[in-house]
């Protein structure tokens, strides 16, 4: 029933804010976490040792704040502060004043939060680090999401996470992202950016593993367990969404069983079970009940020794659901009633909860003709929603005064930040006005190359020339020669005809000598002229690739760069005008919210196109998972009611390099795109497969066809891209089609 749904998903809220900053959980438990006496034990040694180890100073104050230590957190936060101001570790003493900020926030402390984040900042420049400017920032963003500035927070958080991209590695860097990429999906689903939020949630996960620390996993496996919950509830058609999420809640449960003793809070543990439980019961087959009330009765058997009534309640209602669903409706009632007796021993449970209990109670009730008992609670449930509304009235009007004054800090810093943006231009023409003064430097170093080829190319000429002078002095020489030895025998004939004769024999072996050696200088002149011209064909080609290699890199820079501005930047615009005008819907009369109601119909039509040029732009699946994982989500995102695509990966070991996985992507890409635009396909079927040697990739489609031999491949823009990527990845292209029956693309290139 619909009525129990909502009494299970109401805790999931607080589990979200576990995931996002876990040091600044608040916890109702009177019974101390496992980890409370461990990390104390820890703290001890490090403080026997004087040793500054700001990672266990932390867990501490974590263990300290979820088990409600507050006055011990106090003085283990104030004493960590004061040794490292006297140890100069400004690093360590701004981090300490942010958790200080974030946790007199939970407490309602603004004031005390805005101080300690004051003095943050100011130990911040001080420190003079990526890692802590990146942690500040995330905290400034942690505060504007509490305090409604979700737009502010979002900045905040993109720049701490550009912070922590530039930080050297450390032990805690990897956690750090992931706390802020998970702090970044939870505002993104409150904005309901369900791509974003994903997007996000998957990235927390991947630096969590990179960690290796229990508690933050544990919370990374939370979240995407939550985040394909709800898009199984938005989407029921896709059941791997519903078995995604009871795989990431099972390793979160699995996380936890196996790091007791380190887990900052037992009750983490209740809500695991309680949502795992709540998942088996409403999302999977009846023949999953058994599941739900084994999950259920783990988080109840948790709830009571940490007296969590609010994981009390919920752990009852979901045993209370499935015993009216099995028809036991007074096993039913009786667990209900147990939940509403756990809320009234408490004096901070969320009320909403026992909302759901009296609204509960009066459908069984009068479901089962029991109408003095519906009606009984009719009335507590009436008194109560009364109570609750008056308050939740309070809280606007507080919230209200708190925003203006931050509306008029902001309005000063407008003009400063005008002031800035006017500076990025001018470094940014800077910039470009640099790049072209060193395009026109390479180019004059080219020229001047050119020029000592042709001065080599001169003198290799000189040098010919004067070979050929000697050759025709050499002749001369022996023609005189030859005369004074004619001369000679005329005079004295008859008494050198010997001598006469041996001065031709003589002058015939030195003129075959002499035409030897000129052929011989001949042939090697050709073979400098053939090697210098295959040097300078060598020098164009590598020239050609080094071009194709930077235009292929600068164009998929500009993909990336276009689409995190388009996601990040546009996205959270549209994102947070679509908010505002939800805002307004309510204020204005019928006659306007109507067109606010286009309003926001255009904006969310801006919001999927967006969506979809920023995927075509920059694949991020590609970039953090491969191409398998991104050809998958090419084709279920290409895919629709007109076209199916499907996608084949053989013998495939994901063994290539991203820049190579790309190229292929982007071949695929451009050819599924030509058979949508040009061939009206309704099947396109891609295939890779992997042999020894070579990597094979085709793509058909059983589209209209056409002539090959009217293709003219030089005049095609799609096609001159396409073959420029295979080209330099040393492929080869086949191209076949047949009017009316489809066209079969294949292409290979070498597997190194």
């Amino acid at each position: 029933m619909k009525i129990f749904r909502i009494l299970i998903v109401s805790v999931r809220p607080y589990l979200i804010g576990i995931a996002v900053v876990v040091v600044c959980t608040l916890s109702t438990s009177s019974a101390y976490a496992q980890s409370l006496q461990y990390w104390e034990k820890q703290y001890k040694a490090i403080q026997d040792k004087n040793k500054a180890q700001s990672n266990i100073v932390i867990s501490y104050l974590s263990a300290l704040y979820a088990n409600k230590e507050f006055e011990q957190a106090e003085r283990v936060l104030t004493r960590s502060i004061d040794t490292a101001l006297k140890s100069e570790n400004y690093s360590d003493v701004s981090i300490l004043y942010c958790i200080q900020a974030m946790n007199l926030r939970i407490m309602e402390n603004t004031i005390g939060a805005e101080k300690s984040l004051d003095l943050a900042k100011q130990y911040s420049i001080k420190a003079n680090d990526a890692e802590t400017k990146g942690y500040l920032a995330y905290s400034e963003g942690w505060l504007s999401s509490r305090n409604g500035y979700h737009e502010k927070a979002v900045e905040y958080i993109i720049t701490a996470i550009k912070h922590y991209e530039s930080a050297p590695n450390s032990n805690t860097l990897n956690k750090r992202k992931s706390v802020a990429n998970s702090e970044l999906s939870v505002i993104y689903n409150r904005l309901g950016e369900e791509e974003l939020n994903e997007k996000y949630a998957k990235a927390s996960l991947s630096y969590a593993l990179l960690q290796h620390e229990p508690q933050t996993k544990f919370s990374a496996f939370m979240q995407m367990g939550n985040l394909y919950d709800r898009l199984y509830s938005t989407h029921p058609d896709h059941v791997n969404y519903r078995d995604l999420s009871e795989r990431y809640f099972l390793q979160s449960i699995d996380i936890f069983n196996q790091n007791k003793e380190v887990m900052y809070n037992l009750s983490d543990l209740s809500f695991a079970n309680n949502n795992l439980a709540s998942l088996y019961l409403y999302s999977f087959p009846d023949t999953y009940r058994c599941k739900a009330l084994e999950y259920a009765k783990k988080a109840n058997a948790i709830a009571l020794k940490t007296q969590r009534a609010d994981h009390i309640a919920s752990s009852y209602g979901i045993i209370s659901s499935v015993y009216l669903a099995e028809g036991d409706a007074k096993r039913a009632i009786s667990y209900l009633l147990e939940a509403k007796q756990a809320l009234e021993k408490s004096s901070i449970a969320d009320r909403n909860i026992e909302l759901n209990i009296y609204e509960s109670l009066v459908e069984i009730y009068a479901e089962y003709g029991n109408y003095k008992e519906a009606f009984h609670y009719q009335q507590e449930y009436l008194e109560l929603f009364k109570k609750l509304y008056n308050q939740d009235k309070l809280e606007i009007v507080r919230k209200l005064e708190a925003q203006f004054d931050k509306e008029r800090q902001q309005q000063r810093l407008v003009k400063l930040q005008y002031e800035s943006e006017k500076n990025k231009q001018q470094i940014a023409l800077m910039h470009v006005l640099a790049q072209q003064r060193e395009q026109l430097l390479s180019n004059l170093k080219l020229i001047e190359e050119n020029q000592r080829s042709r001065l080599k190319f001169s003198e290799l000429e000189a040098q010919k020339n004067a070979q050929q002078l000697r050759l025709s002095q050499l002749e001369t020489e022996q023609k005189n020669k030859d005369l004074l030895t004619y001369k000679s025998i005329v005079a004295y004939k008859d008494k050198l005809n010997t001598f006469y004769v041996a001065s031709m024999i003589f002058f015939i072996v030195v003129v075959v000598l002499l035409l030897y050696a000129y052929r011989q200088r001949l042939k090697t002149m050709k073979q400098r002229d053939t090697l210098h011209h295959l040097a300078i064909e060598k020098e164009k080609q590598n020239s050609k690739i080094s071009t194709l290699t930077a235009l292929l890199q600068g164009q998929e820079q500009e993909r990336g760069r276009l689409a995190r501005d388009l996601h990040d930047g546009l996205g959270g615009l549209l994102s947070g005008t679509k908010l505002h005008l939800t805002q307004l819907y309510k204020k204005v009369g019928e006659s306007a919210q109507e067109g606010l109601n286009k309003s926001v119909e255009q904006i969310d039509a801006a919001v999927t196109e967006l969506r979809k040029v920023a995927h075509n732009l920059m694949p991020d699946l590609l970039v953090n998972y491969g191409l398998k994982e991104a050809l998958d989500e090419f084709g279920i995102r290409m895919s629709n009611e007109t076209l199916d695509i499907h996608i084949e990966f053989l013998s495939y070991t994901s063994f290539l390099s991203q820049d190579k996985q790309l190229l292929v992507y982007r071949i695929i890409q451009e050819l599924v795109n030509n058979a949508i635009k040009h061939a009206e396909a309704s099947q396109i079927i891609i295939q890779l497969v992997e042999e020894e040697h070579e990597i094979i990739v085709t793509v058909e489609d059983d589209g209209k066809g056409f002539d090959t031999n009217k293709l003219d491949l030089k005049k095609s823009a799609g096609f001159h891209n396409i073959q420029s990527r295979i080209q330099f990845m040393k492929g080869t292209l086949a191209v076949h089609s047949e009017e009316n029956i489809g066209t079969s693309v294949e292409f290979k290139f070498p597997k190194k």
